[in-house]
């Protein structure tokens, strides 16, 4: 099992405004212009907040936007979205639960990343960072005082998206470096 967190964040470490706005990324670029779609065909599990699982609802079709994969949304409330699955468990205790041999995404939600950060479950992060500085917001780390040793795998550029690929110290390299 490997977990994955890749996505998007402001220069001073944000995924969302203060009110869970992503409008700040959309008019940054597209995921057309990301490594997103190679990294996907790669994905077994996505996990997601409710927040985050909000901004798929959006779409004209939900149930297309993750289709090849196992889509859990960590939420107190009943889904009623084709393709997604509703958890109400602690993250650690789900995801040890999803067995060996599975890439698991962490889509969003730093009250998923944080947990599983927090008991080094975390093997990759790839983290886009869009040139947008938000001044506060939803941070992406909130994992507790401990400190975790990433390696730096890999920077690449992606129009106007800086991509940086770490690896969990004593991790293996990740199929996204071949």
């Amino acid at each position: 099992m490997a977990v994955y967190f890749y996505g998007c964040i402001t220069i001073d470490g944000y995924l969302a405004t203060k009110e869970h706005h992503l409008d700040w990324l959309y008019d940054t670029g597209s995921p057309e212009e990301t490594s997103c779609d190679e990294f996907y065909s790669h994905m077994d599990v996505t996990l997601m907040g409710r927040r985050t699982f909000r901004e798929i609802e959006k779409a004209e079709n939900p149930a297309t936007v993750y289709p090849t994969t196992e889509n859990y949304v960590f939420t107190h409330r009943a889904l009623s979205c084709p393709g997604f699955t509703a958890v109400n468990e602690d993250p650690v205790k789900f995801v040890k639960s999803l067995g060996k041999n599975r890439n698991i995404w962490v889509v969003g939600g730093n009250t998923i990343l944080a947990p599983l950060l927090d008991q080094d479950m975390v093997d990759h992060l790839i983290i886009q960072v869009a040139p947008v500085l938000l001044g506060g917001g939803i941070p992406l780390f909130t994992q507790g005082e401990i400190t975790r040793r990433f390696h730096l795998e890999a920077v690449k550029q992606y129009g106007q998206f800086a991509e940086l690929v770490y690896c969990r110290m004593g991790c293996t390299s990740s199929f996204y470096l071949a």
